[in-house]
């Protein structure tokens, strides 16, 4: 029975469709809140809270969901004779993708001109407090434990409060060690190797139950960030983001179309399977809280094979980001060097290419863009002040970069498993036969 019929026979709309209503409910009822009771309000902390819950019922299942799929995953792959070539196959899909992005956001900041254009004060400058550098990829790459656990402490009215987390890319490497010393070991890993299929079977039941309440989830997420955020902080900085979001749009609405298109495939059909992951990214701002649900719409409705999903979904998670590492940090980096009246040489541009194809694995399982902004910063030498001047409207802009984010981690396996001839677990058209396969 389809996830969209119920036992009476009635049938609902379909998953996309359930999200959106949910998307332009929340739309409703952040302006609701707004009118009537801010931020503080009945209707803006429940919208906060059940926002903030659904995003946490989706990272509490990445550790355990993460860790068992790549152990199966290698498992699985000790089979497939391609293995290395989809490994190398998938890193470069990466690079290109993100260069094609990188090239644009430089471009737009060119044209743009946002740096010039601005009303923000030269007050706002300051330094974050996180900040990257290239011996963040080395030492994350080292798992500081078993899980990639993480603990961080802070002083708080005279107590301390201790917050878990969790690092994916340090699982990455832990799993992938383990299953193939589970592989190597023969049969004396057989057993753990059944015990985590069925583990892996566990998670991925709990994962679809939690995923059927991603139509509640964005309501309360996108009702969230209206009551919070509003629309009033782009005006100082409105060529900065119009520069962002046309970027963003033309990476999602030309570039991946096509490269779906060069692929052989339908641009319609893929987003007619992906919309829902790209939704859920751009309401809750988190590749990582949408990772189970993109990896289960690129193996069940795209048809990426469970093998190499289960390998290049979680890895594309922290390492594919082209709205964060690629067109933000170019169009913010030549943002900055406006502001301050700062020359930039073709030199300096090819390093904001190679630093966004590279560095989004340098900044992978820390926080969001800012990290990857400061690391493109201090290696072209201009002043980390000036992110500071992005902070006020960076939650509006970080909606738009995770969405892009989110389908980025889907194309390129969808394309590599194309390409290798693997795509073959679900009926998918080729451009201009959209109208040939059923919805």
């Amino acid at each position: 029975m389809s996830h969209s019929q119920t036992q009476s026979g009635f049938r609902l709309p379909s998953f996309g469709i359930q999200v959106l209503v949910g998307m332009v409910a929340g739309v409703v009822l952040g302006l609701a809140a707004r009118e009537f009771g801010a931020a503080d309000g009945a209707l803006a902390v429940t919208l906060r809270t059940v926002g903030q819950i659904f995003v946490q019922l989706l990272k509490t299942l990445v550790p355990a969901l993460v860790f068992t799929a790549i152990v199966g995953s290698i498992a699985a792959l000790r089979d497939v004779r391609n293995a290395a070539r989809l490994v190398g196959q998938t890193l470069l899909w990466f690079a290109i993708t993100a260069l094609i992005a990188v090239v644009i956001g430089i471009v737009l900041g060119l044209a743009i001109q946002p740096g010039a254009r601005s009303g923000v004060s030269a007050a706002a400058a300051a330094v974050p407090a996180a900040s990257g550098s290239w011996l963040d990829f080395l030492k994350g790459l080292v798992p500081a434990n078993l899980f990639g656990l993480t603990a961080n402490t802070t002083l708080r009215d005279g107590g301390a409060s201790t917050v878990l987390g969790f690092n994916v890319l340090q699982i990455i490497v832990a799993a992938i060690a383990i299953g193939a010393a589970a592989v190597r070991v023969g049969d004396a890993g057989a057993p753990f190797l059944a015990f985590n299929a069925s583990a892996l079977a566990i998670f991925r039941r709990l994962l679809r139950w939690v995923i059927a309440l991603t139509p509640i989830g964005s309501a309360a997420l996108i009702g969230d960030a209206v009551v919070r955020y509003g629309w009033e902080t782009l005006s100082s900085l409105g060529a900065f983001a119009g520069a962002i979001y046309l970027g963003l749009g033309l990476v999602l609405f030309v570039v991946y179309p096509l490269v779906l298109v060069a692929n052989g495939l339908s641009p319609a059909w893929f987003f007619r399977n992906a919309w829902p992951a790209i939704q859920l990214g751009f309401v809750s701002r988190s590749s990582v809280g949408t990772l189970p649900l993109t990896e289960d719409l690129a193996e069940r409705a795209l048809g990426v094979p469970r093998s190499y999903a289960a390998f290049a979904v979680p890895l594309g998670a922290t390492t594919k980001m082209d709205g964060c590492a690629a067109i933000y940090p170019a169009i913010s980096a030549i943002f900055v060097a406006q502001f301050f009246g700062l020359p930039l040489h073709l030199s300096d541009y090819v390093l904001i290419a190679l630093v966004s194809v590279l560095g989004s694995a340098a900044t992978a399982g820390l926080t969001g863009a800012t990290v990857m902004l400061t690391l493109t910063l201090s290696t072209l030498g201009l002043p980390l002040d000036g992110v500071g001047l992005l902070l006020a409207i960076d939650p509006i802009l970080d909606m738009g970069r995770t969405a892009v984010n989110v389908a980025g981690q889907m194309l390129v396996p969808t394309i590599v498993a194309r390409r290798e001839g693997l795509l073959g677990d679900t009926p998918y058209p080729e451009p201009g036969k959209e109208s040939a396969v059923a919805a």
